[in-house]
Formats: C-alpha cells, sequence, structure tokens
C-alpha cells in the first residue's frame, strides 16, 4: 500500500499505547495521528479529523469499547474500528462487531497479524488475528443462548448494587419501593441465570453489562 495511513490508538495504559505506537510507525506506511486515554479525548480528536483506523481498547475509564465503537461510526462512518484487547469472551467479540467494528485482535498478535488484520479492514472485510478466529468457531453454551437483554431501570440498580448499596438505599435514591428493587434484582438473576448478587455482578462485568 503507498497511501500513508492515519491511525489512532485508544487505550488507558500507556505503556500499551507506547508499544503500539513504536509498531505501527516502524511500519513504515502508517501515521499514528494520536493517541487517547478515553473515549472523550478520541470523540474531540473525530470532530475537527479524519482517521482510516482507531484502534480501540474494550475497556476505558468513561466509556465501554463497545459503545464508543457505535458512537464513532455514527459521527465517522468511513473509519475502520478494530478491538484490541485482553477479552476473550466470544459474546464481546460479536457485540462490537454488531456496532460496526471492522475487527478483533487479542493484545498477544504479532506484529504481522497486526499490519495483517490492519490491511483487511481498509479493504473493507472484517479481519481478526489467528487466536480470535478459533473463538469465534466455537462459541459456548452461553454464547448460544444470546446476550440478556437488561432495561434502563434494571441498568440503573445493577450499577448500584455494584457500588455496594442496600435495597433501601437503592429505593430511597430511585424514588422506588424496596419490593420494587428486589423484584428487578430478581429479574437480572434469572436473566444471567445466577444466584446471588455477587455472581450477579461478576457476570454482569464479564458480559461489559455495568
Amino acid at each position: 500500500m503507498n497511501k500513508t495511513i492515519k491511525l489512532a490508538v485508544v487505550d488507558d495504559h500507556p505503556i500499551v499505547v507506547q508499544g503500539i505506537v513504536s509498531l505501527l510507525n516502524n511500519l513504515g506506511n502508517m501515521e499514528v495521528a494520536g493517541s487517547f486515554q478515553s473515549g472523550k479525548e478520541l470523540i474531540n480528536f473525530l470532530s475537527s479529523n479524519q482517521l482510516d483506523i482507531i484502534l480501540l481498547d474494550i475497556m476505558l475509564p468513561d466509556i465501554n469499547g463497545i459503545e464508543l465503537c457505535a458512537h464513532i461510526k455514527k459521527i465517522s462512518p468511513t473509519t475502520a474500528v478494530i478491538a484490541i484487547s485482553n477479552h476473550t469472551e466470544r459474546s464481546i467479540i460479536m457485540q462490537i462487531l454488531q456496532n460496526g467494528a471492522s475487527g478483533y485482535i487479542l493484545k498477544n498478535a504479532s506484529v504481522e497479524e497486526l499490519q495483517a488484520c490492519i490491511e483487511t479492514a481498509l479493504k473493507g472485510e472484517i479481519a481478526f488475528s489467528r487466536e480470535v478466529i478459533e473463538i469465534i468457531a466455537k462459541p459456548s453454551v452461553n454464547d448460544l443462548k444470546g446476550r440478556p437483554k437488561f432495561t434502563k431501570r434494571e441498568k440503573q440498580i445493577l450499577q448500584l448494587i455494584a457500588q455496594g448499596k442496600t435495597t433501601p438505599i437503592i429505593a430511597e435514591e430511585l424514588f422506588l419501593s424496596p419490593l420494587t428493587v428486589e423484584t428487578h434484582r430478581r429479574n437480572m438473576m434469572q436473566k444471567l441465570d445466577v444466584k446471588n448478587s455477587i455472581e450477579l455482578i461478576n457476570i454482569a462485568n464479564e458480559q461489559l453489562l455495568i
């Protein structure tokens, strides 16, 4: 490829960013136009700059990469987004692809895999590192069940439960009765097929529901 490819790296770990930027700069035909540690910083940059590729971490301090990917595609449809993450859950991979991502790479991928995935994404195709291809090919039982849908109210209550707040406090903050809060809690536990609030929070974190 003769054209210089303009990229950005979004990850809240400076060492990871420095490593990726160093690798990309050594590839010759790629220019790192920016590196960002939050979704807000990237969106501000995109408001006045055009990018060919964004390498996007899944976990950011202000927003998860799945939601951010959908936002990027709304404001810059021609920009290809490649998730680069340590998360190996098939459900997370599929979620970000559904939100418009052009690929998914694990952070242990080789430089050659990274370069190949970037070139594949620029052709308008979906790109994966080798390990991700294996993950996608072998769905788990939970993957086949599909990701549960939580209502806006359930998500509010889930976040407060994750903060360690009790039912009476949650009820007071959201202007609900304790019985209503407990009903929502029970419904969420049924959706995730768990027996207690600890399991509820653990699974919700794994599936990026919080």
